[in-house]
């Protein structure tokens, strides 16, 4: 993991391979931002002017390298780009620079030090640098140059030229102030368990299923002092768990229920986190086709945002009791899968007729829901790689949002955007539940076609305790990354929804639970 200091050294004595500068695109031209002082006088004031030379413009994400003027420490200076100059009396918004700081960590790939000299106005703005510095550094290897879990090697060091960004040196972050210490600290769990989630997701199937999965959680439960529980097929079979053990019976890797909790001695308020757990969908009986299985490894994404959010709550030692519930199965088809038609029985005691085998999210999740109900949280969110719909609705960038509480949705949301990550609130009309009736169940796992994203949220609200506010974060769309690495987004796993998940939790902890 990058290293995270905060200097107070300046831009022009720092001794590192790098000093990062932010420029941003004004009325006339490029435009140097704050915190760029030192490096500007340094080019005698013509940076911005050099920049344009090279054919730089300021636009979020560009960067540009040149090599330092004298009076420099760094030998090189790497300009990126903050998109549009903010108006007179504004500052530069969080989520700019959280992309612009992700752009450059990602650019100075195999650098062993750099000093990021960007806009840090207050100890929010050294919060975004730092996450996005710390996100953009990532780097996935563990399975390259022939080194997967499974071989028991491990990952080799890598390359000297793709290694993540050894330290990140905030400049201006004013290491002795305690707003700025506790962003920085909070910035270093937050972006490690994110990163924890990314590695998960980014795992080849054959080297996690629902076993080694639980197995993870187990060893992070001890080393932060979690309460840990697994039920594995036996006790899921005893307990009458009939949604995960019907998504996960045509697989050799049976299904599990993990429970990870974090307790704090003074918390009043208790948040229940519900998390898809699919290590791999084959879609079952009812295949998927082809070109669409390669990236099925991360339909494990909502609960690898949930173990890690809980962790980092304890991380961070929030005044909340935060319970994780990881609904872990492989979906594959053989002769002992579910098959369309079939009736499961679920933990709830609802029956089920599964229509397709490959609406197998909700049928894991609705078990987990009706678990983490009878334990009368104060809230429940549900996170889900759940549905192609939601990414024809909303695209690859942003998630969506239902819930059975529109304050508690407009919360969610609000926070969500707060945090940086897109998302949209979705509406649950009732005259789509009518699509889920069965002749021969109480209902079934599949409704309506158009609106196939608000029909799931429909059928998980079956399973939600009375009287429970509960949001089911839809992530489909932006929880795993396929093209080009973008701000601090990388190409693989993103860890979508894990800062929506922790900042709730710091509102629920501070009373301010919608």
């Amino acid at each position: 993991m990058t290293a995270l200091t905060l200097s107070t050294s300046s831009a022009a004595t720092l001794r590192a391979d790098a000093v990062v500068v932010g420029v941003a695109k004004g009325a006339k031209g490029v435009v140097v931002a704050p915190g760029a002082e030192a490096v500007d006088k340094a080019f005698g004031g013509k940076l911005a002017a050099v920049l344009e030379t090279l054919g730089a413009s300021g636009a979020e994400g560009e960067v540009t390298k040149l090599p330092a003027a004298d009076g420099l420490k760094a030998p090189v200076v790497l300009a990126v780009g903050l998109g549009e100059a903010p108006g007179k009396d504004d500052g530069y918004g969080h989520e700019a620079l959280r992309r612009a700081a992700g752009s450059a960590a990602r650019a100075l790939a195999g650098s062993k030090k750099a000093g990021f000299a960007l806009p840090l106005e207050d100890a929010e703005a050294a919060a975004a640098v730092s996450e996005g510095a710390l996100l953009g550094a990532y780097s996935y290897a563990a399975s390259r140059n022939g080194n997967s879990a499974q071989n028991g090697k491990g990952a080799k060091k890598n390359d000297a030229k793709s290694a993540p960004l050894g330290e990140v040196a905030l400049l201006g972050g004013k290491p002795r102030d305690k707003e700025f210490k506790a962003a920085a600290a909070r910035s270093q769990a937050l972006a490690e368990e994110i990163n924890r989630a990314r590695d998960l997701i980014n795992l080849p199937p054959n080297d996690l299923d629902p076993k080694s999965f639980a197995a993870e959680a187990q060893a992070a439960a001890k080393e932060f002092g979690l309460k840990f529980e697994v039920l594995d097929e036996k006790a899921l079979k005893k307990g009458g768990y009939g949604g995960l053990l019907g998504v996960g019976q045509g697989s050799q890797a049976p299904p599990r229920l993990v429970r990870i909790a974090y307790t704090h001695s003074k918390a009043s308020k208790t948040l229940a986190l519900v998390g898809k757990g699919i290590t791999y969908d084959s879609g079952g009986i009812s295949l998927k086709p082809a070109g669409h299985n390669e990236t099925m490894k991360c339909d494990m994404s909502g609960a690898a945002a949930v173990f890690s959010a809980v962790v980092a709550a304890a991380r961070l030692g929030l005044e909340v009791n935060v319970t994780g519930w990881l609904a872990l199965a492989e979906n594959m088809p053989s002769g002992s899968a579910t098959r369309p038609g079939d009736v499961l029985r679920m933990y709830s005691g609802k029956t089920v007729e599964v229509l397709n085998t490959d609406a197998e999210g909700r049928l894991v999740l609705a078990d987990a829901l009706t678990r983490a109900s009878e334990e009368s949280p104060d809230a429940i969110v549900d996170v889900a790689t759940l549905t192609g719909a939601m990414v024809l609705a909303l695209g690859h960038r942003t998630f969506g949002i239902m819930a059975n509480d529109d304050a508690f949705r407009t919360s969610v949301h609000e926070i969500a955007e707060e945090v940086g990550e897109q998302s949209w609130p979705m509406p649950m009309p009732s005259e789509l539940r009518k699509g889920m009736d069965s002749p021969v169940a109480d209902l079934a796992n599949m409704g309506e076609r158009m609106g196939g994203g608000l029909v799931a949220g429909l059928f998980l609200k079956e399973f939600i305790g009375e009287g429970i506010p509960w949001a089911h974060l839809d992530i489909a769309g932006p929880a795993f990354h396929e093209g080009a690495p973008w701000g601090y987004t990388p190409k693989g796993g993103t860890g979508s929804a894990v800062r929506t998940l922790v900042r709730l939790a710091e509102r629920t902890a501070a009373g301010d639970l919608g």
